[in-house]
């Protein structure tokens, strides 16, 4: 395979064509998927399913070709390498969190009480997720053929098992469980030909997202040995989040006086109204048109617009997960996340506030090269804490692990509001820190010999 390199700043030649595409691109819309989880029992059946899955997986993303708009991407957990007979020297090269495993760092990043690991839908934290393999595509008929050489490499593998397998989707309204329009944010990553959403960002150093560059800090981002496994891949923490639809929609209401109230507070806790406009340049009301233009729903800093946070508060859930230029403690851009989430099951029809018993939520995906500097300290320090905006106790209001005692902070005039005895809108059903190689570490793992 010719690898075509792209320019980055500082000389920085990226091999795009290395990279898997669907470990980077920005996720379609509409949108249908499907996350497969393998079980590797004989290493040597392993190796032989990834020379087949080789046909499946492409690299590069300069150009979208719409007729080709669907993406594979293989990736390993730690106990999956080993299941492959990676060298013990390989393996131990690897970042202490990949190595442990979500389930062993779940107190670190939030995964208490009812989102913890003892109540974890299997195979999630049994060790026996080895590969993971994920598709996404705007339609059906293109994730079907996407993921037709990969069904079949595994169907006809013996000794590899599937262990578990989601379906996702699109809702029909266009939005997530919660009523939100998502996937609306993209990094701006220098290099790679992918433009970020937000024009105001300085493009990131594509180390923050790629393994064998420089990243924010001028370094090259620790790498796993030898480099032919390492270099252009990256890691994802791959998470099932069950929404509590019911529980959100009555502490709404339990709050305001009225469906125009619920509504405001709801984006005053999001940071976007359900359309997708953001508080921060329609803080009044909901802006259909605003939410529905890629060129300006994400066309927008804080401390220029809202340094204060009196139109989008310091604490609502897409400041505190990508503050951009807000005045906090601490430095941004050196925790930024790809994030990709995903929809799965039914919607909770409108107007109901009584839980149906459906598992519904979303998949995301977290890609980054640094484990613990982007996911875990996002997860740990900006979302299960307010030190760094001020707010010392207060969690996310969606995404942290309220269990009824939660608070959370918005400001207004003359009087800030505080929200008290926030229940958990959000379980965590599982959780797992993937490896997604390069096309040419992808060879490297399939060609080795005992």
């Amino acid at each position: 395979m010719n690898v075509v390199a792209s320019t980055g700043g500082a000389g920085v030649r990226i091999e795009v064509d290395d990279i898997q595409s669907g470990a980077l691109h920005p996720r379609p819309m509409p949108y249908v998927g499907r996350f497969v989880f393998l079980r590797v029992d004989d290493r040597h059946a392993g190796r032989s399913l990834l020379r087949r899955l080789l046909p499946a997986v492409e690299g590069g993303f300069a150009s979208v070709d719409p007729s080709r708009d669907a993406w594979v991407a293989v990736a390993f957990t730690y106990q999956g390498l080993r299941a492959l007979g990676v060298p013990q020297e390989s393996l131990d090269s690897f970042p202490l969190a990949f190595r442990q495993g979500m389930a062993a760092r779940a107190a670190l990043i939030g995964d208490v009480g009812e989102s913890a690991p003892d109540h974890w839908e299997p195979p999630f934290g049994t060790g026996e997720v080895h590969i993971a393999l994920s598709a996404l595509s705007p339609d059906v008929g293109r994730l079907e053929k996407a993921l037709e050489r990969a069904r079949v490499a595994y169907q006809d593998t013996p000794g590899v098992q599937v262990i578990w397998r989601q379906e996702v989707r699109q809702l029909p309204t266009g939005r997530t469980t919660f009523g939100f329009r998502d996937g609306i944010s993209h990094p701006n990553i220098e290099g790679l030909g992918l433009p970020g959403s937000n024009p105001r960002e300085a493009p990131l150093k594509a180390g923050e997202f790629i393994l064998g560059y420089p990243d924010e800090t001028g370094n090259l981002p620790p790498m796993p040995s030898p480099d032919m496994l390492g270099r252009n891949g990256t890691y994802a923490a791959v998470r099932k989040i069950h929404t509590k639809v019911a529980a959100w929609r009555r502490y709404l209401r339990a709050n305001t006086s009225s469906a125009q109230e619920e509504t405001l507070l709801a984006a005053k806790m999001v940071g976007r109204w359900p359309s997708g406009a953001p508080l921060t340049l329609s803080p009044e009301r909901d802006d259909p048109e605003l939410g529905a233009d890629p060129r300006r729903n994400n066309d927008f800093l804080y401390r220029e617009h809202d340094d204060r946070g009196f139109r989008c508060p310091a604490g609502a859930h897409i400041r505190r997960t990508n503050p951009r230029d807000a005045t906090i403690i601490g430095d941004a851009r050196m925790h930024r996340l790809i994030r990709r989430g995903t929809s799965y099951g039914p919607p909770l029809p409108g107007g109901v506030v009584e839980d149906d018993g459906a598992d519904r939520g979303l998949i995301g995906v977290f890609i980054g090269a640094h484990i613990e500097r982007q996911f875990e300290f996002i997860k740990a320090e900006w979302v299960n804490d307010g030190n760094f905006i001020g707010f010392p106790g207060e969690q996310d209001p969606i995404a942290g692990h309220h269990g009824g005692t939660g608070s959370v902070t918005i400001p207004e005039q003359p009087i800030r509001r505080r929200l008290q005895n926030l229940p958990s809108f959000v379980v965590t059903r599982g959780g797992e820190y993937c490896f997604v190689p390069g096309l040419r570490a992808l060879r490297w793992l399939a060609e080795q010999e005992d």
